[in-house]
Parts: structure tokens; sequence; C-alpha cells
């Protein structure tokens, strides 16, 4: 049963921790500290529901439907080459204000924001559904199967509420103008590669 648990636990972390659109955006505003136990709960919901379908063999969806993978893509590709170009735009224009972002932005728009980039990511599919589904197969026990999963999804609840709440200490440093820039011309650059390999996918 630990062993299981541990299993999943190291499985989730290590797909998480890359740095992807998801994880930039939490980052971002864990920093600007708006909306984060919102943002954190939808992120680690978002994948004890993934995580929990895959390992009780919810993978087969992708086989019964194979334009499903290119239909996510082609869908996460275009939110985020909007998303990146926004960021762009903050970086150009400069003259970034917290405050004024957090009046900016409300609750709906993180929460929109995080769903959009959670559900419309096709990587998170493959990761929940397809490659931690098939690391769950080395358990056949149910209880050791239950066990994985408990373990993944704790995983996703540490890990977001880590960065979502330790990105505050980073904090003192993003106080001007430069340090937003760089950070959203940064998220930009990030959201346009993910894109850029997401399009690869679908031609």
């Amino acid at each position: 049963m630990i062993a299981a648990a541990l299993t999943g636990f190291a499985t989730a972390f290590s797909l998480i921790l890359a740095i992807g659109a998801q994880n930039a955006f939490v980052l971002r505003q864990g920093i600007l500290r708006q909306h984060v136990l919102v943002l954190c709960l939808i992120c680690a919901l978002s994948d004890a529901v993934l995580i929990v379908a895959g390992v009780a063999g919810f993978g087969w969806i992708v086989q019964q439907n194979p334009a499903f993978p290119q239909i996510m893509a082609a869908g996460g590709a275009v939110f985020l080459l909007g998303y990146g170009a926004l960021r762009f735009r903050a970086a150009w224009r400069g003259g970034f204000d917290p405050a004024t972002e957090v009046v900016a932005r409300g609750l709906a728009g993180v929460v929109a924001t995080a769903l959009a980039l959670t559900w419309l990511n096709p990587h998170v599919y493959l990761d929940t559904l397809g490659l931690i589904g098939a690391v769950s197969t080395r358990f056949p026990d149910i209880a050791e199967k239950q066990a994985f999963a408990a373990g993944a999804v704790a995983s996703s609840f540490v890990f977001f509420f880590s960065l979502g709440y330790g990105a505050r200490l980073l904090a003192p440093v993003m106080r001007s103008a430069t340090a937003w820039r760089v950070l959203d011309t940064g998220i930009g650059l990030v959201m346009w590669l993910i894109a850029a390999g997401l399009i690869r996918e679908v031609v």
C-alpha cells in the first residue's frame, strides 16, 4: 500500500513539475497574491478528477475517439496563442501595477483562465488518463490501485499549493516594472512554445 502510494506521488509529481502554461499562471497569480486558494483548488481538483479517471481505466475514450487528441490540441493551441499575446502586450506596455491588475482581473477571470489552461491542454489528458493510468496497471490489487491514485492526487495538491503560496517569496523581487516585463515575456514564450508543439501535433 505504501509503495503504491509513493509510486503514485512520485509519478504525478514528476509529470507536473515541468513548467507549463498552467504552472506559469499559478506562479504569476501567486506572486500577485490574487485568488490563490481558489486557483490552487481548481488545478488540484481538476487533476484529481483526471487521475482517478485514468487509474479507473478511462483512457479507452481516446481509443474510441481517435480525433479527440487533435481536437483538444487545436483548441488548446488557440487559447495559448491568445493568452501568450496578452502577456507579450503587457510586457510591451510596461507600467505594471499589481493593484490595478487585481482590479482588472476578478475572480471570474482567474477561474475561467485556470479552467481553460487545465481542460484545454491535451498534455494534461496524456499525463493523467494516459501515463498515470498506464503506471497504475502495475498494481492489479484494488486497494493498491486506490493507494496509487491517492498518492498521485496528494502530489497534485502538494505541488500546486506549494507553487501558489511559495511564489509570494518572489514578491520583493517583483516590485519593479522591469521584473514584471521579464516575467510576462517569459510566460508569453512558454505559452507560444507549448502552442507551437500542439500545432505540430495537429498538422
